[in-house]
């Protein structure tokens, strides 16, 4: 069985390349609009079964989608739009705690694990000149609630309970333990 990313998000292709899972990239394009009235959690989930299932996959691939959203106040807060946007993101999030969602999904033909992974992060808080420098610096337009993990070396996050991959864009654990139920061990992990 081979493993296909229904995604084009870099940090998950790192993620999976990390934790011993070969794969190739197949990138659905699906509207990413909440329903009104959706739940966050039925929200992520319900877009990594539509990314899962718009992923053309040969009878001995496997796919693995997700979408990943931040929480703050029961309301998702998505990717910003433009700095003055991810200004007022990170301002809402500074010196709080916030939820980061993980739905994902890992098919193979009709059978499928899928799961929605919690962690909570908390934010130290900055001024907004050091939030300005944040922003030209890390560039977070394509991360949902302005910020990557990845970049940050404690500046900005303070703390994370639960699983730091899910607030990367995938859990790996659950992801891992998914693909064992349809035979898929990993390999060696990728160190470069």
């Amino acid at each position: 069985m081979a493993v296909v990313l229904a995604s084009s998000s870099p940090r998950r292709t790192l993620l999976l390349a990390a934790a011993g899972i070969p794969h190739r990239v197949s990138a659905p394009d699906v509207d990413e609009s909440v329903i009104e009235g959706e739940t966050p959690a039925a929200y992520v989930l319900r877009l990594s079964g539509v990314k899962a299932a718009a992923v053309k996959a040969a009878d001995n691939e496997v796919v693995i989608a997700a979408d990943t959203t931040v929480v703050h106040g029961g309301a998702v807060i998505g990717k910003p739009e433009d700095a003055d946007d991810a200004l007022a993101i990170l301002r809402r999030l500074q010196g709080t705690t916030h939820e980061v969602l993980t739905g994902w999904t890992v098919r193979s033909g009709a059978d499928e694990r899928f799961g929605v992974t919690q962690s909570v992060v908390r934010f130290h808080p900055r001024s907004d000149d050091e939030l300005l420098v944040y922003i030209d610096r890390t560039r977070p337009f394509d991360k949902a609630g302005a910020y990557a993990l990845q970049a940050d070396d404690g500046w900005l996050v303070a703390d994370v309970s639960g699983s730091r991959s899910n607030v990367m864009g995938l859990p790996i654990a659950e992801i891992v333990e998914a693909l064992a139920d349809f035979g898929i061990e990993r390999s060696a992990p990728d160190r470069s």
